[in-house]
C-alpha cells in the first residue's frame, strides 16, 4: 500500500516497539494527526474474550466527559406522544414503519443512532439483520430501547457512546477530535477503558486487555501499555 507522505513523517515519530502511557499516548496522536480536517482519534482494545459465547459478550455504553465533537444525528421510532416527546428533544428523524419501509427499499442510513420505545422493537426488528451489522440496533443494555426518550436524547447528545466487542475480539469506539487537546481526549480516554474493564465477563481467564491503540482518522497506530492504561 503507498502511504502518504503525511503517515510516512508521522511514522516516524512512533516508537515501533514501545508502549506508551495514555498522556504519552494522547500527546503523540495529536502530532500525527496531520490532515486538512480535524481527524476524529479513535480507540481499538482488543480483549482476551471469545464473543461467540453470550457471556463473554462486552459492550454497554458510557457518556464522554468531552463529547465526541461530532454532531449525532438520532433516529426514533415512536409513535403518539413519544413522537412528539422525541422531535421536542431534537431527534433529527422520528417514525415508525415508513422508516423501516425507508431503510429496507432505499438503503438510508443518514443517522447515527437508534432509540426505539419498547412497544415498537416488533415494528424495528425487521430491520434486525441490517442495522444489527453495523452496530445500529437498539438494546436494553445502551439505554437505547426506553420510554424516557428525553433522558435518552439528551445523553446521545452530551456525548454517549456505544462500545461492543466484534468477532475479532475488537472494541472500535471514538474518543474526540484532534482538536481537543491532550487532556480532554485524555479524560475521555479513561472514562472508556474503565468502563470496559469493569465489564470483564466473569468467565473470561487469562489477560483481558490484549492490546490497546490510539490512532488518528489517517494517522498511524499509537500502541499503550496494557497494564498502565488506567494510572
Amino acid at each position: 500500500m503507498k502511504r502518504s507522505k503525511n503517515y510516512l513523517d508521522s511514522i516516524k515519530l512512533i516508537e515501533k516497539s514501545q508502549l506508551y502511557s495514555p498522556s504519552e499516548a494522547m500527546d503523540l496522536v495529536i502530532k500525527t494527526s496531520k490532515a486538512k480536517f480535524d481527524e476524529t482519534i479513535e480507540l481499538a482494545i482488543k480483549l482476551g474474550v471469545d464473543p461467540r459465547h453470550a457471556d463473554q459478550q462486552v459492550r454497554g455504553a458510557v457518556i464522554l466527559p468531552y463529547g465526541t465533537g461530532k454532531t449525532v444525528r438520532v433516529l426514533v421510532f415512536a409513535k403518539g406522544d413519544k413522537a412528539k416527546e422525541a422531535e421536542a428533544a431534537g431527534a433529527e428523524f422520528v417514525g415508525a414503519e415508513e422508516y423501516v419501509e425507508k431503510i429496507q427499499n432505499e438503503n438510508w442510513f443518514d443517522f447515527d443512532v437508534v432509540i426505539a420505545t419498547p412497544d415498537m422493537m416488533g415494528v424495528v426488528g425487521r430491520l434486525g439483520r441490517v442495522l444489527g451489522p453495523k452496530g445500529l440496533m437498539p438494546n436494553p443494555k445502551s439505554g437505547t430501547v426506553t420510554f424516557d426518550i428525553e433522558k435518552a436524547l439528551s445523553d446521545i447528545k452530551a456525548g454517549k457512546v456505544e462500545y461492543r466487542v466484534d468477532k475479532t475480539k475488537i472494541i472500535h469506539v471514538p474518543i474526540g477530535k484532534a482538536s481537543f487537546g491532550t487532556e480532554k481526549l485524555g479524560a475521555n480516554f479513561k472514562v472508556i477503558m474503565e468502563a470496559v474493564v469493569k465489564a470483564k465477563p466473569a468467565s473470561s481467564k487469562g489477560q483481558y486487555l490484549k492490546s490497546v491503540v490510539v490512532s488518528s482518522t489517517m494517522g498511524p497506530g499509537i500502541k499503550l501499555n496494557p497494564g498502565k492504561v488506567l494510572e
